[in-house]
């Protein structure tokens, strides 16, 4: 059963969202290596000015806390990582923006 629900809300620049469903389509699946960590969906906006919602599921919230503090964490976002240093460098505004929240499931 699915205990606990984060999402990750991800708002693209114009012309960025080709790379990011790019970096998603070759993913690492560090995350699936994580006890705990039951499914995820990637979900495409149906307005290309609405946001990205990746939907990861987990048996606790300790185990979605554990993730985000973990190499695999960072193996699994290096590339976005990457793509916000080199925007950053060049004195541009970041490609995406991110916001989390997380939900405990109450119902299915």
């Amino acid at each position: 059963m699915k205990k606990f629900v984060a999402i990750n809300y991800i708002l693209c620049d114009e012309g960025y969202a080709k790379r990011f469903e790019e970096l998603f389509a070759t993913r690492a699946h560090a995350i699936d290596r994580l006890p705990g960590f039951i499914d995820m969906q990637v979900l495409r906006p149906s307005n290309e000015k609405d946001e990205y919602l990746i939907v990861s599921h987990w048996e606790s919230e300790e185990n979605f806390k554990t993730w985000t503090k973990s190499p695999e964490f960072l193996e699994g976002h290096k590339r976005g990582f990457e793509d916000l240093r080199i925007a950053r460098e060049r004195g541009e505004k970041p490609p995406m923006s991110s916001t989390f929240k997380t939900y405990s499931v109450i119902s299915t």
